[in-house]
């Protein structure tokens, strides 16, 4: 009986703490559940911000990058803006210029425009290589790169710093293999009497070979004011083809330089080089946006001896994509004259 009792009080107790708990807890209570709620709607609203603003935080990267490119769009060339490209040509090429004639005979075997004058960009080191190589300076002379050599006109980047030596030889090899625009412009400066009579001396040779369309300003190729035409540039590599030293050094496919106490690796601009289905003997590419991707080759193909220009190429590869398909057009039309004179003797 006496546990009973106690037992009942205990409940009673309990009870009215419950009810006591219960009546001063039940605001804290819903402050607590309105606060979770809150909390959770604030979580789910946080989450929601986030993704919305991760997402307009890309949106507007995407934009920034849509405005760059719409505010800096790839510059027209020369040719497209003179509207050369709307050209036709059988071979569909990307180049507005073209001309390919065989080097014995001087016969035409393809043009397209060979007589438009357009920037020529680094086909402008072929001159200077030929300059150089009959001025019969020294080619064992060490040349240094001074900061008269550093491109101001177009920023281009160069792996020659400030203080390099090398031989003028090896600047030579560095400016038709790898269209090094400092040892082309330190080539120039390094001339008797300085860059001017370099540049002097570049343009009466032009005028010597007969290249009237043509104009140099400097050395490198980076102005746009280095100007000529494809039937002058054919003959600039007719005449550079008779130089032993322009022809090995052009078709360099790669060479180590030491500079300093380091040593460097170069290679050809021109991945035909590389290519056992060509046999070139000539070489020299180019590229400013003014000028459009160019290249300039003596090659044997189809049996002959052959001088190519493509100027104002559209599109970083085209250019090579444009001479294999004149290559494999004068294979074709080699097998195919061989064939009639197969049948003409029966």
């Amino acid at each position: 009986m006496r546990g009973s009792k106690s037992l009942e009080r205990l409940r009673n107790a309990l009870l009215a703490c419950g009810v006591l708990l219960a009546l001063t807890a039940a605001p804290w209570a819903q402050a607590a559940q309105s606060t979770s709620r809150a909390s959770k709607a604030e979580t789910k609203v946080s989450s929601r911000s986030a993704k919305v603003s991760g997402t307009r935080k890309v949106a507007k990267i995407k934009a920034r990058r849509t405005s760059v490119a719409q505010v800096a769009p790839a510059r027209p060339s020369v040719g497209q803006l003179s509207g050369l490209h709307a050209a036709d040509d059988p071979l569909d090429l990307k180049s507005s210029v073209a001309l390919v004639i065989d080097q014995d005979t001087q016969q035409v075997l393809f043009s397209k425009n060979p007589q438009a004058v357009l920037p020529i960009a680094s086909i402008t080191k072929l001159m200077t290589a030929l300059v150089v190589t009959e001025s019969g300076l020294p080619l064992d002379e060490v040349l240094t790169i001074s900061q008269d050599d550093v491109d101001t006109e177009k920023g281009s980047r160069s792996r020659l710093g400030v203080g390099t030596q090398l031989t003028r030889g090896e600047m030579l090899l560095l400016a038709l293999m790898s269209s090094e625009n400092r040892a082309a412009h330190a080539l120039g400066r390094h001339y008797p009497g300085g860059l001017d009579r370099f540049v002097a001396a570049m343009n009466a040779k032009a005028q010597l070979l007969g290249m009237h369309d043509t104009r140099y300003v400097e050395p490198t190729g980076l102005s746009s004011s280095n100007r000529s035409s494809a039937n002058d540039l054919a003959r600039l590599v007719d005449a550079a083809y008779a130089h032993q030293i322009i022809r090995d050094l052009s078709v360099s496919r790669e060479a180590q330089v030491d500079v300093g106490k380091r040593q460097l690796q170069f290679r050809s601009t021109n991945g035909l080089v590389r290519n056992p289905e060509w046999d070139i003997g000539l070489q020299k590419t180019g590229y400013i946006s003014e000028a459009g991707r160019c290249l300039v080759m003596q090659a044997q193909l189809a049996g002959r001896k052959l001088i190519m220009v493509l100027l104002d190429s559209a599109g970083r590869y085209s250019r090579i994509a444009d001479a294999e398909r004149i290559r494999k057009w004068l294979d074709h039309s080699a097998a195919a004259a061989s064939m009639q004179g197969v049948n003409a003797r029966f």
